[in-house]
């Protein structure tokens, strides 16, 4: 009601009326659409790698209803069973955490079935799934894989684009199928490799673009917009699990393999070889230009304060950080002073 003029007068009710009905409305189609985008996820995943992209779900009030991880594993000399550092990271933020063996034996089935999830993130799980497991959530199952896919499928892409020389590599989202990382491709980023790059300060560099990379992956396929390219079976290339036998160095092979070797095995296997007698672990070294080469491969070409050694194609290689069996790592200034 109003007063003018000393008279009360009607207020046009319907007009308010209408006015809030039609907030009402708005109201209604925003609950109507962030209830058709918050998905019920499924996240699966194990090392640190994996940590940053479960941290951005959570950042961005997503609904994850379960995190799977390998078992606790023994660690350090007394063998204390150590947890994953996603399930470090999950229990902190109050998610349920599950550690199947296996998921072969319909257990992990029959938890996946209840919790309904409709959509699965995989990030280095470490684990291959099922069929069945692929094709239970509606979304399906991805993946965020560290590579220009279909470059470097496999277990160790990181490591493996710096030891074949690669200057480029990135992040991919992928529609995972029954084979070896060769699902449609969704969203991929690129980074450029630095020439004295390890493989792991890549690592970082890539699980934090990782998480960017899933952010972007789910915008799209919550806005409708994701599509899926199929993978050119031509490009791919293997990145197979590293082992020590990948250790040993060649010096046959020429200084720019070789510093590769060196930091795509660093921080783990570490390239090796022997030094003035000792075995040693080679962690960081840089290509240097020495002219008129005379020596064979693997002779030492410089002892003074610098450690520099012949290597294939009348190339050098300096080694600038190493480890002797059973001691810390020390320049190689420090090592060739303790030997005088």
């Amino acid at each position: 009601m109003q007063k003018r003029r000393g008279i009360v007068q009607p207020v046009d009710f319907m007009a308010g009326f209408l006015c809030f009905a039609g907030c009402l409305q708005q109201v209604a189609i925003l609950c109507a659409a962030w209830y058709n985008i918050s998905m019920n996820i499924v996240f699966m995943g194990t090392p640190d790698f994996a940590v940053p992209c479960l941290a951005r779900l959570v950042q961005d009030a997503h609904c994850v209803r379960g995190v799977f991880c390998q078992p606790d594993k023994p660690k350090g000399r007394g063998y204390t069973l150590a947890p994953p550092p996603i399930k470090e990271y999950a229990l902190a933020q109050g998610l349920t955490v599950y550690q199947p063996n296996t998921l072969r034996d319909g257990e992990a089935l029959q938890i996946l079935r209840a919790l309904r999830p409709d959509l699965i993130i995989v990030v280095a799980y470490g684990k291959i799934l099922p069929k069945e497991i692929l094709d239970s959530p509606q979304h399906g199952c991805i993946n965020i894989h560290a590579s220009l896919l279909p470059k470097l499928r496999g277990a160790a892409p990181i490591q493996r684009a710096i030891l074949t020389g690669e200057t480029r590599t990135g992040v991919t989202s992928m529609h995972m199928d029954i084979g070896m990382d060769t699902g449609d491709l969704l969203i991929s980023r690129t980074i450029n490799i630095g020439e004295n790059e390890t493989a792991g300060a890549l690592f970082n560099r890539l699980s934090t673009l990782g998480a960017e990379v899933l952010a972007d992956t789910l915008s799209a396929l919550e806005n409708g917009t994701l599509s899926r390219t199929p993978q050119d079976e031509a490009q791919a290339t293997p990145a197979p699990m590293l082992t020590r036998a990948d250790s040993p160095i060649d010096w046959n092979h020429t200084a720019q393999e070789l510093h590769n070797q060196v930091r795509g095995l660093n921080p783990w296997p570490c390239a090796t070889t022997e030094i003035l007698g000792k075995a040693i672990k080679v962690l960081e070294t840089r290509v240097v230009d020495v002219p008129d080469i005379a020596a064979s491969p693997g002779e030492l070409l410089a002892l003074h304060k610098h450690l520099v050694i012949a290597c294939g194609q009348s190339t050098a290689l300096e080694v600038l950080t190493l480890q002797p069996a059973g001691k810390k790592a020390m320049t190689a200034a420090a090592f060739l002073a303790g030997r005088r």
